[in-house]
């Protein structure tokens, strides 16, 4: 069976998450108190119905019950389940914005005299902080969209999750910001702007006289082979060292152009040196 473990920031995207999920298969349950995700696995595993995909979330709606999280993976370990943590992050002011569109009620609003949702955000980080860093894989929904998060989420699932370690190639725009949840980021600013060219400007780097006009130049050239040398060389090195998930992100001004061709590039020679690697495009469309 593979069990994944739902949690994250209120707000952030957790019910997304649990949505595309269960678009791949995962059996989900919502809102579940740590101490009794062993008990739950034991009885899936004696289920007449075969469940191999089963998703769990909790989070800081469970109150002090949270904090035993930790104590249950043990429990887990011991049952020879494997588990995989999914972390759901953001940024504060998308979070609180989220909630002053909604005009939910933040989880731990009571906590604080003043009404303040920035009160009750920093502290439900502060809680959660362990999970974060226990997570094996940590999604930033500040800046996706509501189509690229499922995808994102799919991506991570589709297939067996104790395979080799899994590489998203991001392409983004500088202007918007880089992903938080980058491992590695790679800026080619440095190189010929193809947005210059009347003719090229409305195109993207998914077309053909877009990558032409970017692989032309000798400096483009020359980092392409520094760049994925650098690749082969640090991958086998994150891999020996258990890491579930790698981001390497390639920024450009947009988003539209450069990096969308060595965002491909990148995944292409992955694919083609048998890593498990998968690409998106951040800002293309903006």
């Amino acid at each position: 069976m593979e069990l994944v473990i739902v949690t994250g920031l209120s707000g952030a995207g957790k019910s997304a998450a649990v949505d595309a999920l269960e678009d791949i298969g995962y059996f989900c349950v919502d809102n579940m108190p740590p101490e009794l995700i062993p008990t739950f696995a034991a009885l899936i595993l004696k289920s007449k119905e075969k469940r191999d995909r089963v998703a769990v979330v909790a989070d800081i709606r469970l109150g002090a019950s949270f904090s035993s999280l930790f104590n249950v993976l043990g429990d887990l370990e011991n049952m020879n389940i494997k588990y995989k943590i999914l972390f759901i992050d953001a940024d504060n002011d998308v979070i609180m914005r989220r909630y002053q569109e909604t005009r939910r009620k933040h989880p731990l609003a009571d906590m604080f005299d003043s009404p303040s949702i920035a009160e009750a955000i920093q502290k439900e980080r502060e809680i959660l902080l362990p999970a974060r860093q226990r997570a094996d894989y940590i999604i930033d929904t500040s800046q996706v969209k509501s189509s690229q998060f499922k995808e994102r989420v799919a991506n991570l699932f589709l297939d067996d999750a104790t395979k080799a370690m899994k590489v998203y190639c991001i392409s983004f725009g500088f202007k918007y910001g880089a992903p938080k949840e980058a491992d590695l980021v790679f800026d080619v600013r440095c190189l010929p702007n193809p947005f210059y060219v009347p003719e090229l400007k409305s195109h993207t780097g998914l077309d053909e006289e877009v990558r032409k006009f970017v692989m032309k130049f000798d400096q483009a050239q020359g980092l392409k082979v520094k760049l994925l040398d650098l690749l082969d060389y640090l991958l086998p090195l994150y891999r020996s060292e258990g890491k579930s998930q790698l981001t390497i992100a390639v920024g450009c001004t947009g988003g539209k152009h450069r990096s969308v061709v060595f965002a491909e590039l990148i995944n292409k020679h992955l694919l083609e040196n048998g890593a498990y690697s998968s690409v998106f495009h951040r800002d293309m469309n903006r």
